[in-house]
């Protein structure tokens, strides 16, 4: 590993479900640590490398993967050491995969290892890795402690919310829109990602109150909206649920006490009754969006385990 002294910024890279944890954990580099932070498609990257030279000089490239072994991801890897020495951090639910003996350092999460083709386990852990590094490089004792209070319930949580989740949205909604701001937009773009894989609808995200310009068109009676609502600016947050509403969608909102959610808009609120930072909310958060797909994938008679036309993970 090159001298910390010489790393000057950090490079997250992923494909599909790691690429969205990506976005997430430079976001979280950013406010946290203060250095720069870049979340890179490992396939744009492998594609062209040369046009991101500028972010990748002194940078530290940490990679989360699953498999450790998804093609676009080794072989941009391969191809910038290649062309010089780059610091390498392997995050892989694998041991011993090509990813990891090609880091230098390599953290390995065989536990977290997802069988089926689409991903949940892997991803929530794979968020909390990323997320505890950013706080370990922020000194944010505040986050690993809100981390370990997340895990510490969630096991009743999930099993308090499961039914409600499934109950709402058990519906032929055909349109899906996932909601969430700063450290958790990222999070929400994989939330829409895994209602497409499992659930085979379209389904987007969006920061909060940009859904105001131009996708709210998109949203009627047949759209699930799904939405992290926070403390700040509740007023606006409450405004936007109810306009959202009167479309006619059906709306789960998510947030870590009850008095920021306007429940007389919303289907469901699911509450995690506890106060934790925002980047770590996206724990309890992430799992809405997962418990949603498999409630369409059972109405819809799809196996969620092996939807058709995917794979674990792509072999070029």
């Amino acid at each position: 590993m090159a001298k910390s002294e010489s790393i000057r910024s950090i490079t997250f890279i992923g494909c599909g479900s790691s690429y969205c944890l990506s976005e997430s954990a430079a976001f979280s580099c950013r406010l946290r640590s203060g250095l720069p932070a870049h979340a890179l498609a490992a396939g744009d990257l492998m594609l062209n490398p040369e046009r991101y030279s500028s972010i990748l000089e002194d940078t530290l490239l940490i990679a989360p993967s699953r498999s450790g072994s998804t093609s676009e991801v080794v072989e941009a890897v391969r191809s910038l050491q290649d062309h010089g020495p780059i610091a390498v951090m392997a995050l892989s639910c694998v041991s011993d995969s090509p990813l990891s003996t090609m880091a230098n350092v390599s953290l390995e999460l065989p536990w977290a290892f997802d069988h089926s083709v689409c991903q949940t386990r892997t991803v929530t852990n794979l968020y909390v890795a990323n997320l505890m590094l950013t706080a370990f490089l922020g000194n944010d004792e505040v986050v690993i402690a809100d981390i370990q209070k997340a895990i510490d319930q969630g096991e009743s949580y999930m099993q308090r919310v499961e039914s409600d989740i499934r109950n709402v949205a058990d519906f032929a909604w055909t349109n899906a829109v996932v909601l969430a701001d700063g450290e958790l937009y990222g999070l929400a773009s994989e939330g829409a990602l895994a209602l497409t894989e499992i659930a085979k609808v379209q389904a987007h995200s969006y920061h909060l109150l940009d859904v105001r310009h131009g996708p709210m068109v998109t949203v009627g009676s047949d759209t699930l909206v799904i939405a992290a609502i926070t403390g700040n600016g509740s007023e606006h947050q409450r405004n936007l649920i109810r306009d959202i509403k009167g479309r006619g969608a059906t709306i789960i909102a998510f947030a870590d006490h009850a008095d920021a959610v306007a429940t007389e808009y919303v289907d469901l609120a699911v509450i995690s009754d506890q106060s934790l930072d925002v980047a770590v909310q996206g724990i309890p958060f992430i799992f809405i969006p997962q418990i949603v797909a498999l409630t369409s994938a059972d109405r819809q008679g799809i196996n969620p385990d092996q939807p058709d036309g995917l794979v674990a993970w792509v072999k070029l």
